[in-house]
């Protein structure tokens, strides 16, 4: 059955305590888990940890943790802590990112994404399993040490992120879950396909492999409000984050949008990289307006066979009380 959790903002929030008091208001609506993005605002593990120890019950989760700006064994480290303060609701998400942030932000080449994300997945897994790390790939070769504190008890189940083919054949054939993000229903029901094809490559059961979509949501009882947030917010990512989501949406049969958006946006034109995007495509890869259009929008997502989680996201601008509309109006209750 497919369940809700939340995608914390990626913008930042005025406080780490308004992050916090999101993720306590949706462990009171009843969502499964919050998960917190890293990009170039507060990092994951600050904040998660804040949420851990003000949180009871509700799964924590860090989507993504890029596979460049910190070592596998780190990642592997923080993992091990991080569940350890969570008394096991820890799920971690990594994945490549994109070159923008990779190269802009971290200062390194974004080489071999792929092969980088299989590599941190199996140093992350020995790490965490407490016995000495020995690891030789074609990148990362580690050896000789281990957790000075005890493994967790519960396993820390590892989530990769993706968007094109083969990111979400790796996932199937390697993780334990995949994070798929701007995807309209038939965009992700072809990935899904490379997420069987990734599974039965690696000898697994493709429906082990748990499938959490990321939506955008925005509520708001002034509808028009709710659709430019959205609008804004994809502009942004299709025009401002180089050529990695603009594929995306070319993959999906929305070309010329796309590159409508895109170059608008080159151009300085924002306005007009925002109206590019039509209803259609808005109505594609989110769940916006007011709150009972966005209720049911966001079940055409939780209909789509092989999804099991969607996670509620939500537009860079919205305001905290918006934030807080939203993850009323979409409680898992509700």
């Amino acid at each position: 059955m497919t369940a809700r959790t939340i995608h914390l903002p990626v913008a930042a929030r005025p406080s780490i305590g308004d992050i916090v008091s999101l993720a306590q208001q949706a462990e009171e609506c009843g969502y499964r888990r919050v998960w917190h993005p890293e990009t170039w605002g507060r990092d994951a593990a600050t904040v998660l940890s804040a949420i851990a120890e003000r949180t009871d019950d509700i799964g924590i989760g860090p989507s993504i943790l890029n596979v460049y700006s910190r070592s596998p064994a780190l990642v592997g480290q923080t993992a091990a802590s991080l569940q350890e303060l969570s008394e096991g609701r820890l799920r971690l998400g990594i994945g490549p990112s994109g070159p923008a942030v990779i190269e802009g932000w971290h200062g390194q080449s974004f080489e071999r994404p792929l092969r980088r994300t299989r590599e941190y997945v199996e140093i992350v897994r020995q790490v965490l399993s407490g016995e000495t790390v020995n690891y030789a790939g074609d990148i990362f070769t580690v050896g000789g040490f281990r957790l000075r504190s005890d493994p967790p008890d519960e396993t820390v189940p590892i989530d990769a992120a993706g968007m094109g083919p083969k990111s979400v054949e790796l996932a199937g054939r390697f993780a334990d879950g995949w994070h798929a993000l701007m995807l309209t229903p038939d965009g992700i029901r072809d990935r899904l396909e490379d997420l069987r094809r990734g599974a039965e490559m690696g000898g697994r059961d493709p429906d082990d492999v748990r499938v959490t979509l990321s939506t955008t949501c925005a509520v708001s009882e002034d509808g028009e409000r709710a659709r430019r947030l959205a609008r804004q917010h994809l502009a942004f990512y299709v025009g401002a984050m180089g050529t990695f989501y603009r594929e995306a949406l070319s993959r999906q049969g929305y070309e010329d949008t796309a590159e409508e958006v895109a170059t608008a946006w080159g151009n300085g034109d924002q306005d007009g990289a925002i109206e590019a995007i039509g209803d259609d495509l808005l109505d594609d890869l989110g769940a916006v307006g007011t709150p009972d259009e966005a209720r049911e929008q966001v079940r055409k997502f939780e209909e789509i066979d092989g999804v099991d989680r969607v996670a509620v996201s939500f537009p860079r601008g919205a305001e905290q009380d918006e934030l807080a509309a939203t993850i009323d109006a979409l409680a898992p209750e509700n």
